[in-house]
């Protein structure tokens, strides 16, 4: 679901591209200093254009070279033949908790799974899952920022904001090296 912030964010140019992944289209989005946004499902390049036009100051601009790395990078972890990404990010948005709750998440090893009382414990709020379960699916970096390994306490996998199908399709992924849907 593409949802926009209450007011949008004013970072001078946004450049955008809509690329295909095993479950439909995605979209990336940067600034001039790194990666902003990642959307595991979009329904189309208008709809993720207008997305972007509400949550962002100007008219976001198509730039398939300014994002080939980012997305060079997901199709080869998307295929399995890729565990780390190394393109800057720029956290343009969310709030102070937000983004050390996000930070936290790309600690979390490759395959492995950890909970939100785990990841409420690493940022020093115990007693904090339900925060960091809201923070984990406001994440808007999804996949590079691994929130589809935070489950449950109990082994079950908990919410996704792309959706169930999507977060066990990348948990197998990284588990076996493969996935189908």
């Amino acid at each position: 679901m593409l949802t926009a912030p209450k007011k949008p964010f004013d970072i001078g140019p946004v450049y955008y591209a809509v690329a295909p992944g095993p479950w439909g289209w995605m979209g990336l989005a940067a600034s001039n200093k790194g990666l902003i946004h990642i959307q595991s499902v979009v329904p189309n390049e208008k709809a993720y254009v207008n997305f972007l036009k509400r949550s962002f100051v100007g008219t976001p601009e198509k730039n398939l070279r300014r994002l080939k790395p980012a997305t060079d990078q997901l199709r080869l972890y998307l295929k399995g033949k890729l565990r780390s990404f190394d393109v800057p990010l720029d956290f343009v948005t969310g709030t102070p908790f937000q983004k050390q709750v996000w930070r936290k998440l790309a600690s979390i090893p490759y395959g492995e799974t950890r909970s939100y009382a785990w990841l409420a414990r690493s940022v020093k709020r115990p007693n904090a899952h339900r925060a960091v379960g809201n923070a984990n699916g406001k994440n808007p970096l999804s996949i590079l920022l691994p929130c589809h390994r935070v489950i449950q306490s109990n082994g079950d996998l908990g919410g996704y904001s792309g959706g169930l199908r999507i977060k066990r399709y990348l948990l197998e992924l990284e588990k076996t090296g493969s996935a189908s849907l």
